[in-house]
C-alpha cells in the first residue's frame, strides 16, 4: 500500500513537473518570439519600399534601383551561413543573437539619421549593410535557440513545441504584413525620417524584453565548427581512394562510431544512428578500415570517420542539388518588392475620396493570402490528400516545393498578361511616353500576381525550411537554415544578372525591355523570359527530386540489419519525390 502510494505521488511529481517545464519553455521562448516579429516588421518595412526610396527620392533610375535592391537582399541572406558559422563554432546563439540585435539596431538608428539629419546617400547605403551584419548572426539562430527551450525528451513539451512553430510561422507572417500596411504608409505620407524612426523604436522595446527573459534561457555552449566534421569525411575519402571499394568482393571492414578499441575486427554488433545509403559512394572510402587504421592504438579522424558521419555528410551533400534547382523560384519572387511594385505607381490607387493606397502596400496581399492558405493546407488539403497517398503529411516535402515551384511559373504567365495589358491601355490614351502618368486601372489587377506569390510561398518556402531542417544532421540546423535562407540571396544575384543579360540583348536588338519608361519598355517579355526559365529549372527539379534519398533513423544493431543489405552493405531508399 505504502509502495503503491509512493508510486502515485511520484507520478503526479513527474506531470506537476512536466507541465511547469513546458510552461517555462513558453515563458522563455515567448521574449524571442518578440525579438523576431520585430525584427520580420523592422527588415520588411525597410525592404518592401526601398525601391520607392532608391527611385523617388535618390532618382536612381529604375534598373539600377532594382539592382541594389537585389544585392541588399542577396548580402542580407549570404551572411547567415557566417552568422551560423560564428554561433556554432564560438559564440553560441544567444550571444550571436544579442550582437546582431545590437547591431541592427544600431544600423537602423543610423538609417534614420541619414535620411533626416546627416541626408547623406553615402551614409544611407553603409548603414543598410550594417543592417545586413546584423541579419547574418539573427536569421539562422533565432529560430533554433527559440526551439532549444522546449525539451524533445518531455512528450509534453514536445506536443508544446509543435505548437510554438505554427504560433512562430504567424509571429513572423504578422509582423511582415503589418510592416507593409502601417510603415508603408507612413513613408509615402508621412515622411522616411518618420518611417525608419519608428521601426527603430520597435527594435528597441524587443531588444529590452529580450534581455528581460535573459534568466529564463536554456542557453548550450557552441558545439564546435560543423565544417570540421565535414572536411575530415573529405579528407579521409581522399586519402583513401586507392582503397578497393565494396564492389570488389565482400565489404571490408568499417568503423561504425563505437569507441576505439578493437572491437570493431570482432564483428561485434554496433549501434548505428543513420542506415548507410548506396548514393555517394566515394564517401564510403572514409570509413574503410585498412591496415595502418588496425595498427594504431588511436582513431586519426583525419584518416577514419564513422558510419554516422559520413552519412551526414551525404546528408549535406544531397541538399545542394536541391538547393541550386531553387533558385529561380527565389529570382521570381524577387520581383515582389521591385519591379511589381513599380507597376502599381502607375495604376489607379485610390480607396474612397480620400485615401490612396501606397503601390508596396499591395505585398501584404501575400502574407494575407499565407494566413489563410497555410489553415486551409493543413486542415483540408493534407487529410484529403492523404486518403489517396497514405503518406502523414498527405504529399512528401518534395512534392510540396514542385507545387510551389509549378504556381511559380503561372505567377508569370499571368504577371505577363497583366502587363501587356497595362501597357496596351497606356497606348490607348496615347500616354506611351508619359511614364509619370497614372493609367486609368484599377490597381486590383495586380492582385491575382501577388495572391499567387503567397500561395507558392506557403509551398516551396515552407516546405524548404521543412526539408533543411529535417534533412540537415542536428549539429547542423544552424547551417540548414542558414542555407535556406542563402537561396534568397543567391536568387537576388542571379535576378540581376538575368536583367544585365535581358537588358544587353535587347538593346542589340533594338528595343529595350527593361527601362525608367515602363509605357515603353517591354516588363512583359521579360517575365515570358523568367516564365522559359523557370519552367526548364522545374524539369531540372523533377529529375533531381525522384533520385532524392530521405534521411531514414536506424537504431537496429549490424547483425540485424543485415537481413536487409544488399550483397555491398547497403541498403537502398529512393524517394517517390
Amino acid at each position: 500500500m505504502v509502495q503503491r502510494k509512493t508510486d502515485q505521488f511520484s507520478n503526479l511529481h513527474h506531470q506537476i513537473r512536466s507541465t511547469s517545464s513546458s510552461k517555462g519553455g513558453w515563458k522563455a521562448a515567448i521574449f524571442i518570439v518578440f525579438v523576431e516579429v520585430a525584427e520580420r516588421f523592422a527588415y520588411t518595412g525597410l525592404s518592401g519600399n526601398l525601391i520607392t526610396y532608391l527611385t523617388n527620392v535618390l532618382h536612381q533610375p529604375i534598373t539600377t534601383a532594382v539592382k541594389n535592391v537585389n544585392t541588399w537582399v542577396g548580402v542580407s541572406s549570404l551572411f547567415p551561413l557566417l552568422g551560423a558559422f560564428l554561433a556554432d563554432s564560438y559564440l553560441g546563439r544567444f550571444k550571436t543573437i544579442l550582437v546582431s540585435c545590437l547591431i541592427f539596431f544600431m544600423g537602423m538608428v543610423l538609417l534614420t539619421l541619414s535620411v533626416t539629419v546627416v541626408n547623406s546617400k553615402a551614409v544611407f547605403f553603409v548603414a543598410l549593410y550594417i543592417l545586413s551584419t546584423g541579419e547574418g548572426g539573427h536569421k539562422p539562430c533565432v529560430q533554433t535557440f527559440a526551439a532549444d527551450q522546449f525539451d524533445e525528451n518531455t512528450p509534453e513539451e514536445k506536443e508544446t513545441k509543435s505548437s510554438f512553430f505554427n504560433w512562430w510561422y504567424l509571429g513572423i507572417v504578422s509582423g511582415s504584413t503589418a510592416a507593409i500596411f502601417v510603415i508603408v504608409y507612413v513613408q509615402d505620407n508621412v515622411g522616411w525620417g518618420v518611417g525608419l524612426g519608428v521601426l527603430a523604436g520597435v527594435l528597441a522595446v524587443a531588444l529590452v524584453l529580450f534581455l528581460i527573459g535573459i534568466r529564463k534561457y536554456r542557453k548550450e555552449s557552441p558545439p564546435g565548427s560543423p565544417l570540421t566534421m565535414i572536411a575530415q569525411v573529405f579528407v579521409a575519402a581522399i586519402r583513401k581512394w586507392r582503397v578497393k571499394g565494396t564492389r570488389d568482393g565482400p565489404p571490408p571492414p568499417f568503423w561504425y562510431g563505437d569507441e576505439w578499441n578493437g572491437s570493431h575486427l570482432q564483428g561485434q554488433p554496433m549501434v548505428q544512428t543513420l542506415g548507410r545509403t548506396s548514393q555517394l559512394r566515394f564517401l564510403d572510402k572514409a570509413m574503410m578500415i585498412d591496415a595502418k587504421d588496425t595498427s594504431s592504438k588511436t582513431r586519426n579522424p583525419w584518416r577514419l570517420c564513422s558510419l554516422n558521419q559520413v552519412e551526414e555528410v551525404k546528408l549535406v551533400v544531397r541538399l545542394i542539388p536541391i538547393w541550386l534547382s531553387c533558385l529561380m523560384f527565389t529570382v521570381i519572387q524577387t520581383q515582389l518588392h521591385t519591379y511589381f511594385t513599380k507597376q502599381g505607381s502607375t495604376m489607379i490607387r485610390s480607396v474612397g475620396p480620400h485615401f490612396k493606397l501606397p503601390p508596396a502596400s499591395l505585398q501584404g496581399l501575400v502574407g494575407i493570402t499565407i494566413l489563410f492558405i497555410v489553415p486551409i493546407y493543413d486542415r483540408v488539403f493534407v487529410p484529403a490528400a492523404r486518403k489517396f497517398t497514405g503518406h502523414p503529411s498527405g504529399i512528401t516535402v518534395l512534392q510540396r516545393i514542385g507545387i510551389g515551384l509549378i504556381l511559380s511559373i503561372m505567377n508569370m504567365v499571368v504577371s505577363a498578361l497583366v502587363e501587356a495589358k497595362r501597357v496596351g491601355i497606356a497606348g490607348d490614351h496615347n500616354l506611351i511616353d508619359n511614364p509619370k502618368a497614372i493609367l486609368p486601372m484599377k490597381i486590383w489587377w495586380l492582385f491575382p500576381q501577388y495572391m499567387i506569390t503567397g500561395v507558392s510561398d506557403a509551398f516551396t518556402i515552407v516546405g524548404l525550411q521543412e526539408l533543411f531542417y529535417d534533412q540537415m544532421p542536428v549539429g547542423l540546423r544552424s547551417i540548414g537554415a542558414a542555407a535556406y535562407i542563402s537561396i534568397v540571396g543567391v536568387g537576388s544575384f542571379a535576378s540581376n544578372a538575368i536583367i544585365s543579360v535581358v537588358e544587353a540583348i535587347s538593346s542589340r536588338a533594338g528595343g529595350k525591355w527593361l527601362g525608367d519608361n515602363l509605357n515603353r519598355a517591354h516588363l512583359d517579355y521579360f517575365y515570358w523570359v523568367l516564365a522559359v526559365l523557370s519552367a526548364l529549372n522545374l524539369c531540372v527539379y523533377v529529375w533531381i527530386a525522384s533520385g532524392f534519398v530521405y534521411k531514414k533513423i536506424d537504431h537496429r544493431d549490424e547483425i540485424s540489419e543485415k537481413k536487409e543489405l544488399d550483397s555491398n552493405g547497403y541498403k537502398d531508399e529512393p524517394s517517390l519525390v
